[in-house]
């Protein structure tokens, strides 16, 4: 019998990734999507017609409990969120309605429309901050170093508040670092690969970054979303660490990335105090072992591969505003 899933954010990286995963394994699929002038719909433009939209919002407890009992969902996925940490800086409440109180609407919507179905909350190694040890488990406590990271752990928590009192088949993946062509502008690693495009096609002459010493444990998103799934397939709800288990630095990133298009990166990469954090996360790197033992995951897209394939979307990006500018001169 034909399974449905709800996703929440399906428009960003992981919702869009997961979307096609979904459709591949013959799920109906529906998108929530917010009424909203700016949404984009970009990555999901090769499946739209595959996904059957609905219009709901985070802040809207009706809206959610409408969509669910219009989709009748075997699986709900819980990725929208206010998801860029500097912004939580400068929209810390707004971060928390979206971050914090949606995931409360959303499983108070699916326990009393929907409480059979299946749900997943996107948890983020964001939580663990300023850590309490090396390298990061499920057990490891929570020292947040952001409003993001707040908003995160009352989400995280919450998820396990309605498994323990509503017996729900609720279960949050936390995940560390994901990154692919599909990542965002605003994030390190895309503003990264996008700008050595631009630098290498003529474009720019710079990069301007904060923290190069930050390490971070960095993951390709579609290994990642694959786990989401495998975890709704188990017995018994549970929470998982995902991550690669290895880390590196802002600098180890940069460097990869002009290397692949032969230059020095020395020549490009401006340090700019404005884009240095107010509380630094210095050090974030995961151990998957109860992911690996449990459910048989193994991440198969290494950092090095994962930022070249994104340094050759990004080229392949800008060439085309290139030949589109050139035509329009023209």
């Amino acid at each position: 019998m034909q399974k449905t899933a709800l996703i929440t954010g399906i428009t960003g990286q992981d919702g869009s990734y997961l979307a096609e995963f979904l459709l591949e394994k013959d799920y109906k699929v529906f998108g929530m999507v917010r009424r909203s002038s700016t949404e984009n719909f970009e990555r999901i433009a090769l499946i739209r017609d595959r996904v059957k939209l609905i219009q709901a919002d985070l802040l809207d407890q009706m809206s959610l409990i409408s969509i669910i009992a219009e989709s009748q969902p075997d699986e709900i996925y819980n990725l929208a969120a206010q998801s860029f940490v500097p912004t939580s800086w400068t929209k810390p409440v707004l971060t928390a309605q979206f971050t914090a109180l949606g995931v409360t609407r959303m499983l108070e919507a699916m326990r009393l429309t929907k409480p059979d179905a299946r749900f997943y909350q996107a948890s983020s190694s964001e939580m663990f901050g300023k850590v309490a040890e090396t390298p990061q488990t499920e057990n490891t406590p929570f020292h947040p170093r952001s409003p993001y990271g707040v908003a995160k752990v009352y989400g995280h928590f919450i998820t396990v508040n309605y498994r323990e009192s509503y017996d729900l088949y609720a279960c949050s993946g936390i995940l560390f670092n994901h990154e692919s062509p599909r990542r965002g502008r605003e994030f390190v690693t895309r503003k990264v690969t996008d700008g050595v495009a631009r630098i290498k096609l003529g474009l720019a002459d710079e990069i301007r970054l904060g923290n190069l010493d930050a390490k971070r444990d960095w993951g390709y998103a579609e290994d990642y979303v694959r786990m989401m799934w495998m975890m709704l397939q188990q017995d018994q709800p549970d929470d998982y660490v995902i991550c690669s288990g290895k880390t590196h630095s802002v600098e180890e990133l940069v460097q990869i990335a002009f290397d692949h298009v032969g230059l020095n990166w020395k020549d490009y990469v401006k340090i700019d105090q404005r884009f240095v954090r107010p509380a630094e996360v210095d050090l974030l790197i995961g151990d998957a072992a109860k992911a690996k033992e449990k459910l048989g995951w193994v991440p198969q897209v290494s950092f090095k591969q994962m930022i070249e394939m994104m340094i050759d979307n990004d080229l392949k990006i800008v060439q085309e505003e290139i030949d589109a500018g050139i035509r329009a001169g023209g």
